[in-house]
């Protein structure tokens, strides 16, 4: 009894280790009225009972690391004054750059700031191109219904063989891993889109933690209670614009 109820205490922690892989950075800039930048504002965001804090340095600039992928609400805050909430959408292994940020009191302005950037090429670790496709694109697609297709249609460095399997440029056919909430695989099987928050397309320069492979990888974030409940917060927020 004992050994089986360790095996379940270690199956539990890799499962806790792996989750915390797909992580992910915001960056901006905070300015006041003047355009000087604003130090000491108190940057952060709360999601299900964790904080991620920092605060800006003399440029005004602030980076939030070790998010879990996914869409918040960020606060800027300096002193008494707030500034309405900024949607932010963090990438996995990635940065969203919300670029420069006029602080506006939320006394003065009520509605809340939409910051809109491109999420189509993003720097993963500091200068890795990638790609990546978030569930409302994963939704809007005409090949959703099919991993592989999904996947063929993000870059045209991987291509289908007439036997399924997929084939990344300069390396072998099958040569690739499916990385489903952590956990490697060689086969997505049948996943179903719905279920997908985020899947992100590694062609080439594969950071070190993904191994095991010399072609490419494809990295699957499943949905969970609270993405659905952040995205529903986010629809509030935008129904406000």
């Amino acid at each position: 009894m004992k050994n089986v109820m360790l095996a379940i205490v270690t199956l539990l922690s890799v499962g806790s280790i792996y989750a915390q892989t797909a992580l992910g950075e915001v960056i901006g800039e905070v300015h006041n009225s003047d355009e000087s930048g604003m130090f000491g504002a108190h940057v952060f965001i709360d999601d299900n009972g964790a904080r991620y804090q920092t605060t800006t340095d003399v440029d005004g600039r602030f980076r939030l690391s070790a998010i879990p992928s996914g869409m918040y609400e960020l606060i800027i805050r300096k002193g008494k004054d707030t500034m309405p909430s900024i949607l932010v959408n963090i990438p996995i292994d990635g940065f969203d750059n919300i670029g420069v940020v006029p602080f506006v009191s939320s006394t003065v302005e009520k509605k809340a700031v939409i910051i809109t950037v491109d999420r189509g090429l993003k720097l993963i670790d500091g200068n890795i191109p990638t790609l990546s496709l978030t569930s409302e694109e994963i939704e809007r697609s005409p090949v959703k219904f099919d991993i592989k297709k999904l996947v063929t249609s993000m870059s045209s460095d991987v291509r289908q063989s007439e036997d399924g399997e997929l084939v990344f440029r300069g390396a072998r056919k099958g040569d690739m891993i499916y990385l489903i909430d952590g956990v490697k695989t060689r086969d997505a099987g049948s996943v179903p889109s719905v279920s997908i928050g985020r899947m992100q397309l590694y062609t080439g320069g594969l950071p070190a933690k993904y191994g095991d492979t010399l072609g490419g990888v494809v990295v699957m974030e499943s949905k969970s209670y609270f993405d659905l409940y952040r995205s529903w917060k986010a629809a509030q927020l935008k129904a406000q614009k």
